[in-house]
């Protein structure tokens, strides 16, 4: 419990709050246009709610060829900000009209928030709207190598992580002890302490839920009006595995509300 390990797509959870928080605090609004806060791109219609519901019409990954060891470590600062003047090129279906899980999107709301908040970093963010009010921590962007728990390899030895500290960090890039992500599932989505869960949930009926995966980990996790909930993380194991498994423990209790079909994770 005390081992951090990754805990890819739910890092969007995270981001998402910071969003709903930061609007709160009357620094941006849900609203607003991408442009407006990175003004390198042009008008396309896209607001941040649209980005966090993943309903922008941008595509699922950044354009171009990724390497296949470490697909996301090519995608730096520098390669978004060369990226953000084209973005009307990349938008497919109108803003608004039809859900596409986007990772890129989260990487364009992420640049977005740090612009926000006067060039603060992602973890300075999250630490200051996200775990500080929760009372969370053990939720970290680089924790000490010594500490992070990876999944073997068949002759020995672990495998090593992918590098996403980069600008896809807001959508899959942070670490966390199994104990702080039952904190954060049941600090939001149980007890509600930060108000409304923020909407980068995913909804199928009574559930609220969530999953996440980089190549060697696994993760779902979501909560039932009733309070009950449920976290489930695997190392070396397959993602659809995970989501089932979840499913499963929550069962009896959804009343035939199982997610349909589960995004693909980060």
């Amino acid at each position: 419990m005390d081992r951090y390990v990754e805990i890819g797509s739910l890092t969007k959870v995270v981001t998402g709050t910071v969003l709903v928080r930061m609007a709160a605090a009357g620094i941006l609004s849900l609203d607003d246009p991408v442009e407006r806060w990175l003004p390198e791109a042009p008008a396309t219609g896209i607001t941040l709610l649209h980005l966090a519901r993943h309903t922008s019409g941008l595509p699922r990954l950044p354009p171009g060829r990724m390497p296949r060891r470490d697909p996301y470590a090519p995608f730096d600062a520098p390669a978004l900000r060369a990226l953000l003047p084209r973005l009307d090129t990349l938008v497919g279906d109108p803003p608004g009209e039809r859900e596409e899980y986007s990772n890129l999107g989260y990487a364009v709301l992420g640049a977005a928030l740090e612009a926000a908040a006067s060039g603060a970093s992602y973890q300075e963010l999250v630490d200051a709207y996200v775990l500080g009010p929760l009372g969370v921590t053990e939720v970290a962007v680089r924790p000490d190598p010594e500490r992070r728990l990876l999944a073997p390899r068949r002759f020995g030895g672990r495998h090593t992580p992918w590098t996403m500290t980069g600008a896809i960090l807001p959508a899959g890039g942070l670490w966390a002890t199994p104990r702080a992500v039952a904190d954060l599932v049941v600090r939001l989505l149980v007890e509600r302490r930060l108000g409304d869960p923020a909407p980068s949930w995913q909804v199928a009926g009574a559930l609220l839920w969530h999953n996440g995966a980089t190549r060697h980990a696994s993760l779902f996790t979501g909560a039932l009006e009733d309070g009950s909930w449920v976290l489930v993380h695997r190392l070396g194991a397959d993602p659809e595995g995970t989501d089932e498994l979840g499913v499963e423990t929550l069962r009896a209790g959804l009343a035939g509300a199982a997610p349909e079909a589960s995004p693909a994770p980060s």
